[in-house]
Parts: structure tokens; C-alpha cells; sequence
């Protein structure tokens, strides 16, 4: 059950030391592979895609899922953008194709905040990710995979990209377009950029500027990545051992960021991993061997070029640049929103979420953001689906 579930959606726990040693040697990337079973996964070819750089990215592709049923019009399909190292998976459980349970079960579904049997869900992996959309991992058409030659991707990169599936789908509004955290950030450039196209907007832990701050936080999971030998510069899929450590270590640092000091002292306090003692001969500190699994269990599910290009997208994502103040940007948006915060969140703080609800013009509830208290921080989001699903229940019975 560990290795099924992802450790964002849960509270955190002990871990056992023969847990830790049932993981084994972690593979080269956690990439999902051409050739691997696709599980519930379908592909859409978006061509040559142009990129805010000014190059070109060939031959995209967005893998994605879908659940529910498509009315004639096509005007009950949501979309649903997963935060950062997540998938297209939302929901449903773990087998062939899917290493983890959906990262959302207790909000999308039969009767769940966003009920299935009257919403046609639509859940891409991100462009630039690991897991059946093109991104580094990718082999391209010289019959080697993209690795250090993969280019820079903005949020606005992503954007476009979600936009073209929509056409292939024929998609021409969305009856609400969520995201939390990075995908947030994804959700909020769509209804910028296109306004029209959008009815309803949800938006939770996010932001409408990356911070200095997070760019901070980002940078360093960055480098822990590039500092690992096995990195090889980013052409690292034809070597023996991947660069798991330095993605692993990444790893270790978001989750510092994830979830709140109060978690981590209520569950951990200063408990020892085992009867060995911490305090000089040899033993860890539970809250260092929790962190250590989760980092290693990572390193099975994603690619560290992957985790590179996201988290670099992250930076990028001003939703103001060429544009205008936020206030007048998010002025632009017409669709029926709804901000939610959390006020134990380290990583996007509780006034990143008020400015934007005080800037939204459509937004449920007038000026003020929907603040969740929660113990667990930033992936409260993940963890708390009840108030998660009633709050964006009640958006879309609007």
C-alpha cells in the first residue's frame, strides 16, 4: 500500500525499516516508456508546437484520461490540471500502467465534488512530464531521448498546449477549468489567455507570480538534481544508475515545503527510527528515515530531467509579463472563479491567494478567499478531499 499510494495525498506516517528495504534498487527514470501498458491512458498528437522562446517543440504529444460521458455539446467537460509531479491518473486505482492510486479519488467520482455521472472529466499529464506526454524522456525521431536537448518549457508552454488538446477534442468552452499549486498557475494563464474558453475557474494554493522566494526553493531542488554524478548532464538513459540521488534528494527538500512545521512535530517529534540511538551512534531520526522513503519511492514514478523542466516552468510562470499589472490582468478573466488558500501553507502563502481573489471579478464568495485550516499545509489540498470537494461543488453549481 505504501508503493500505491502517493505520499502527497495522505498524511504523513512512520515507516517501517522493512518497508525501506522492500523498495530495492531504484531504476534509471521512473519515466512511463513507449512499450509500457498504457492503462487508461489516450494520446493526442498536437503537432509542432510553438514555444514562447521563439523555438519549436516537434512532434508533441499530451497523454491524458478521461471520466464520465461527454454530453452532445460538450459543455459539461471539465478540466483538471495536476500539480507537479503528479499525472493524469486522478483517479482511480493502481495496476497496469498506473504505480499509484488517483491522486484525487475523494473529489472526482460518483457522487464526489466533481460527480462523474453528470461531469466529463478530462486530466492531461503536463507537457514536459514523465508519464506518456512528450518530455525529455521522450525518444525522438534520431531514436534517442530528448535528455539535455530538450527545451525550455513556460507555463505559457504548457498552456498552448492544453489549449490544442481542447481543439482535438473539440472542446470549445470548459465548463471549469481546477488546478492547485503549479497547476494552478496553469489554470489561471488559460483563463487569461483564453477567456472565452473558460466558464468556471478553481484555483487552490497558488499563485499569479512566482515568487522570489519559491524560486529560491525551486533552485535548490534544481541543483541537488544536477550535482548528482550519475546526472550526466542530462543524458543519463543509456547508463547503468540513474541520477535517483540527486532526485531523490530534490525530493526530500519539496517535502519540507509541502507540508507544515506542525505536522512534522505532532507526528514525528523526536522519535527515534529504531532502538539505535540518533544521538551519535549510528541511528536516524524517524522524521529522517520518513523523508529518505519517500524521496527513494519517488525516483520509481518520475524522471529527474522531468522534475528539471517542470520545476524550471514554475519559475517562469508571471502571469503579468508583456501584459499589464495583476490587478488589470486578472480583470481580464471572465469565467466564475473560486480561490482557495490554506493557512498552514509554507510554500504559497495565504496572501498569494488573497490577491487574487481580491483581483478576480467573478469570484464566489465577492473579495475574500476561501481559507482552509488545516494542519497539513500546502498539500492540504490533496489530503482534505471533503472540504476540498464541497468548496468546488458549490463553484459549479453556479
Amino acid at each position: 500500500m505504501d508503493w500505491q499510494t502517493s505520499e502527497e495525498t495522505v498524511p504523513s506516517a512512520f515507516v517501517t525499516e522493512g518497508t525501506v528495504r522492500a523498495l530495492g534498487a531504484p531504476p534509471v527514470t521512473g519515466a512511463w516508456r513507449d512499450g509500457d501498458h498504457p492503462g487508461n491512458r489516450q494520446f493526442a498528437q498536437l503537432g509542432d508546437l510553438p514555444l514562447e522562446s521563439g523555438s519549436t517543440l516537434p512532434r508533441a504529444r499530451l497523454a491524458y484520461e478521461t471520466w464520465g460521458t461527454p454530453n452532445a455539446d460538450l459543455s459539461n467537460a471539465i478540466l483538471i490540471i495536476h500539480s507537479l509531479t503528479a499525472d493524469s491518473h486522478v483517479a482511480g486505482v493502481a495496476g497496469p500502467g498506473h504505480v499509484t492510486d488517483g491522486w484525487w479519488g475523494g473529489v472526482v467520482g460518483e457522487g464526489l465534488g466533481i460527480d462523474t455521472t453528470k461531469w466529463f472529466v478530462v486530466c492531461p499529464n503536463t507537457l514536459g512530464g514523465c508519464q506518456g506526454s512528450t518530455g525529455p524522456s521522450t525518444v525522438t525521431s534520431d531514436g534517442r531521448e530528448w535528455g539535455s536537448r530538450f527545451p525550455y518549457l513556460t507555463v505559457r508552454d504548457q498552456t498552448l498546449a492544453l489549449k490544442k488538446l481542447a481543439e482535438q477534442l473539440g472542446i470549445a468552452r470548459w465548463a471549469a477549468v481546477i488546478g492547485g499549486s503549479a497547476a494552478g498557475m496553469s489554470a489561471l494563464e488559460y483563463a487569461v489567455t483564453y477567456p472565452d474558453d473558460v466558464e468556471r475557474l478553481a484555483l487552490l494554493a497558488t499563485c499569479g507570480v512566482t515568487s522570489a522566494d519559491q524560486i529560491s526553493l525551486n533552485s535548490v531542488q534544481i541543483e541537488a538534481i544536477r550535482m548528482d554524478p550519475s546526472f550526466s548532464g542530462g543524458d543519463y538513459y543509456e547508463n547503468e544508475e540513474g541520477p535517483y540521488r540527486g532526485l531523490s534528494l530534490a525530493r526530500r527538500l519539496a517535502m519540507l515545503s509541502y507540508r507544515s512545521p506542525a505536522e512534522f512535530n505532532d507526528r514525528f517529534d523526536r522519535a527515534w527510527q529504531s532502538g539505535i540511538s540518533p544521538l551519535g551512534d549510528g541511528g536516524r531520526f524517524a522524521v529522517e528515515s520518513y523523508l529518505d522513503f519517500h524521496g527513494n519511492k519517488f525516483t520509481r514514478r518520475f524522471d529527474a530531467n522531468s522534475y528539471v523542466t517542470l520545476v524550471e516552468s514554475m519559475s517562469s510562470h508571471d502571469v503579468t509579463r508583456d501584459r499589464g499589472s495583476l490587478k488589470d490582468v486578472l480583470g481580464t478573466v471572465t469565467a466564475r472563479s473560486l480561490v482557495v488558500g490554506v493557512d498552514s501553507d509554507r510554500l504559497f502563502p495565504l496572501e498569494q491567494q488573497i490577491t487574487l481573489a481580491e483581483y478576480l471579478p467573478n469570484h464566489l464568495g465577492g473579495r475574500d478567499a476561501h481559507v482552509m485550516s488545516s494542519p497539513y499545509g500546502h498539500d492540504a489540498f490533496l489530503i482534505d478531499d471533503a472540504e476540498v470537494g464541497q468548496l468546488i461543488g458549490q463553484l459549479l453549481a453556479t
